[in-house]
């Protein structure tokens, strides 16, 4: 891992005394990593569009109940490197490249953080998260909001996406929107009554206002390959054990954009998972309405603190 580097950091809620840094992956991608000191840290595995500075508040609650945190920015997306020719777009080649971020993540966590670190995993981060388990990663717990194990879509438009990605890579023609997508597909182009994010209105502004005054932030749709890169990942996980550490799996009623079948499936074949389900809320556990976030953060952090 190449020497850390000062990082911009926007104030976004979370204690002072925060500082990021730039790494990077093995494959030259520049990364962002931000740390909060504390006795003991929670690494922060985002999902995807996410940056650092949206965490915020979720590091300031963790700071409350005595943790530290390390959050990245995944390739194609925060203030990391930009894959596509429209920086806009969430691309990557492969979805195996994000074990490179992944492993840059932990050199760099366990230089700035020594010690045993539980993960939070979101989303796109429960992927992620979850192949690097299954390399060999063993924090002593781990808690996942509303994992990508599987997205929210019919059988048949998963096909349908594969087999358009396989028929245009030849030719480097999936380096375009997925279908449906678009450069504000998402929270750029989302509004309040539209959105599948949160139900909780100021959750959602502060969300929009972030990209809004850092427009460096925001991302749109996937192309065509993140979305084959996607799927296929997800195919190859489902087939494979858990692992044995302990686990809390959080899962909104409203869950609109992952699969919470798939949610289900991985929880129930867990050893000794916890699965919290929370009726009305949508896909950002820790940005939801208060007694959302604050009940699934209660959990994880009691986890954490009975393992770490």
């Amino acid at each position: 891992m190449a020497d850390l580097s000062p990082a911009p950091l926007d104030p976004c809620g979370a204690p002072e005394g925060g500082q990021a840094w730039w790494l990077t992956a093995a494959d030259g991608t520049r990364l962002r990593l931000a740390h909060w000191p504390g006795a003991r840290h929670v690494m922060i595995l985002p999902g995807r569009t996410e940056y650092i500075e949206k965490y915020g508040l979720v590091v300031r609650d963790l700071a409350v109940a005595g943790w530290g945190a390390l959050v990245i920015d995944w390739r194609s997306q925060g203030l990391a490197d930009r894959l596509a020719p429209d920086p806009r777009m969430g691309h990557v080649a492969r979805f195996a490249d994000f074990q490179h971020d992944l492993d840059a993540f932990l050199a760099a966590a366990d230089r700035l953080a020594p010690g045993p670190k539980p993960w939070l995993l979101h989303s796109m981060g429960g992927c992620i998260g979850l192949r690097g388990l299954i390399r060999g990663a063993c924090p002593p717990a781990v808690a996942f909001s509303a994992p990508m194990l599987g997205l929210a879509q019919p059988g048949f438009l998963t096909g349908a996406l594969r087999g358009l990605d396989a028929l245009l890579r030849p030719f480097g023609l999936d380096i375009r929107y997925a279908p449906t997508t678009g450069p504000d597909f998402g929270l750029p182009g989302m509004t309040y009554e539209a959105n599948n994010l949160t139900s909780d209105r100021t959750q959602f502004d502060r969300m929009k206002a972030q990209i809004t005054a850092d427009p460096r932030l925001s991302l749109g749709g996937p192309s065509l390959r993140w979305m084959a890169e996607a799927l296929a990942e997800m195919a190859a996980l489902s087939a494979l054990p858990s692992p044995d550490l302990p686990a809390l799996f959080g899962l909104g009623g409203d869950e609109a954009i992952v699969s919470p079948a798939a949610i289900r499936a991985r929880a129930a074949r867990w050893p000794g998972a916890a699965l919290a389900e929370y009726p009305g809320a949508k896909h950002e556990l820790t940005m939801e309405r208060e007694d959302v976030r604050s009940d699934f953060l209660a959990r994880m952090i009691a986890l954490f603190d009975q393992t770490t």
